[in-house]
C-alpha cells in the first residue's frame, strides 16, 4: 500500500544529497545551504498541508505515548511511529536553526529593520558556536537515523525501500490500518516554488 507521496520522497532524498555536500564541502556552501532553506522551508509548509502521512498532526506523538510505543505497550499510525516523528522534527528543527544562523552569519538579514539589535559583532560569536552545534548535532542525527534503518531492516521493515517507492508491502502488528488522503504534487510544486521565490527575494534583499 501507498504511504509516502512523491514531494515527501523527493525532499528526503534531496535533503540528504544536499546535506552531504554541506558537510563534505562539494559544492559552494553558501548556494547550497540557500537551497536547503528552501527545501526545509517546503517541507515545514508541506507538513501542514500536504499528504496525510507528511502533515505533522498525523505523525507526532506525545512524550508518554512515545514512551509507551518504545516498551511495545503502544502501536502506531501508518508511516512515522511515534520514535521517527521526534526524529523528523528533531532534523527540521536543527536544519532550520542551521540555515538560519548561517545566513545571519553572511548578512542575509542585515538589511531588516532592527535586526542590528540582535545581529551585533558582539553576538556574531554565540551565531558561529550556534551553527557549529548544529552541524555535530545533525551528524549524531543522521546517525541515529541510519541505526534505525538497519535495526528495522533486520526485523524485515525495509524503511529505506518504502522511502523509495512510496509503497508498503503490509501493515505490521503494531500498525493501525487508516485510511490515507494524499495532496497532489501540483500543490506540491507551486509550494515548492513559493519557498523558492522567498529564498531569491531575502538573497537579492540582503544586496549580496
Amino acid at each position: 500500500m501507498k504511504i509516502w507521496d512523491l514531494p515527501t520522497r523527493l525532499y528526503h532524498w534531496l535533503q540528504a544529497l544536499l546535506f552531504i555536500g554541506l558537510m563534505t564541502g562539494l559544492g559552494p556552501h553558501l548556494y547550497l545551504g540557500l537551497a536547503l532553506f528552501t527545501l526545509i522551508l517546503w517541507r515545514i509548509i508541506w507538513g501542514f498541508v500536504g499528504s496525510d502521512t507528511s502533515r505533522f498532526k498525523h505523525f507526532i506523538s506525545s512524550p508518554t505515548r512515545t514512551i509507551r510505543y518504545l516498551q511495545g505497550k503502544a502501536s502506531s499510525r501508518i508511516g512515522h511511529n511515534p520514535a521517527g516523528s521526534w526524529m523528523v522534527i528533531a532534523l527540521i528543527g536543527t536544519i532550520f536553526v542551521q540555515c538560519m544562523t548561517g545566513m545571519a552569519l553572511v548578512g542575509f538579514f542585515d538589511q531588516i529593520p532592527y535586526a542590528n539589535l540582535v545581529l551585533r559583532e558582539s553576538n556574531m560569536g554565540y551565531f558561529r558556536i550556534l551553527h557549529g552545534a548544529c552541524a555535530h548535532l545533525l551528524l549524531l542525527f543522521v546517525f541515529l537515523h541510519i541505526l534505525a534503518i538497519v535495526v528495522y531492516k533486520l526485523r524485515s521493515k525495509p524503511l529505506l525501500m518504502a522511502m523509495i517507492t512510496g509503497k508498503q508491502k503490509s501493515i505490521t502488528d503494531n500498525q493501525t490500518h487508516s485510511r490515507l488522503v494524499f495532496a497532489s504534487n501540483r500543490r506540491a510544486l507551486f509550494i515548492l516554488i513559493a519557498m523558492g521565490l522567498v529564498t531569491l527575494l531575502i538573497f537579492t534583499g540582503s544586496g549580496m
